[in-house]
């Protein structure tokens, strides 16, 4: 089987970030993969979106949090790669996927808190990405997302960012270990995006949106559409010398 156009898995795709990530990668002529985890009928109109750009794209169930699942999503994929675009590989791997807890503080973490942010943000994200390595086309890439969280620091946010900040750290790993295979791994850092992330505690509080534009360089407010330019820019060649950073996309938030 013979690939021809450049094709890209893009972990929570259904809406926010994810979203607007597979519509830009589609803009520059890539093929998309799109998973959700419940919201079915979100994700199959984004594949719509894609189709009318004159992109191939599909979409799949996964809990980036459910490590026992991902062998069955593997089969899935192995299926959707053949049937639908004709292949046995696929070139990127953006792992965005995820929710986030409102935990009013360090001491108020419980045990239960720490493992479902971990399995998500962290483990899920190492073990997922040690799944697709074999169908990772050499000279592909990989971008992690992570927060701005993990530079400033907010009540609440301590078990959240922890896990993005390992997943920092593997990015760089990554980045060694993958060199030899001319893929290059990066990290995306959104600072404060008014989506319906952590039950859209942004989006819906004027006072705290006040607050951010503050203590913004550029006074306003991220929105999802400020992402995902950015996300595929680092699918395109002229990324290829880009390799083990974290770009942040936060406005200038507290600098």
């Amino acid at each position: 089987m013979t690939q021809k156009t450049k094709i890209a898995l893009v972990t929570g795709g259904s809406r926010g970030l994810g979203k607007d990530m597979a519509i830009k990668i589609a803009r520059k002529g890539i093929d998309v993969i799109l998973t959700y985890n419940n919201r079915k009928e979100d994700a199959l109109a984004v594949v719509a979106e894609i189709e009318k750009l004159g992109q191939k794209a599909s979409t799949l169930q996964l809990n980036v949090g459910d490590i026992k699942s991902f062998p069955a999503f593997i089969t899935s994929l192995k299926e959707i790669l053949e049937s639908v675009f004709h292949t046995q590989k696929l070139d990127f791997l953006i792992n965005n996927g995820g929710a986030n807890l409102i935990i009013p503080s360090f001491a108020d973490t419980t045990e239960e808190n720490f493992d479902e942010l971990m399995n998500m943000h962290f483990k899920g994200v190492f073990f997922f990405t040690q799944k697709i390595l074999p169908f990772l086309n050499d000279e592909g890439g990989i971008v992690n997302i992570s927060t701005g969280l993990t530079r400033v620091s907010f009540p609440g946010s301590g078990t959240y960012a922890s896990m993005k900040g390992a997943i920092e750290v593997l990015t760089k790993y990554l980045a060694k270990e993958l060199g030899p295979r001319y893929i290059n791994v990066n990290v995306v850092a959104p600072g404060a995006i008014a989506t319906d992330f952590s039950g859209g505690r942004l989006k819906n509080s004027v006072q705290m949106q006040e607050h951010i534009k503050s203590v913004t360089a550029i006074p306003r407010i991220g929105q999802a559409e400020d992402i995902g330019g950015i996300v595929a820019f680092l699918c395109t060649p002229e990324s290829k010398w880009i390799n083990a950073q974290r770009i942040e996309a936060s406005g200038g938030l507290l600098i």
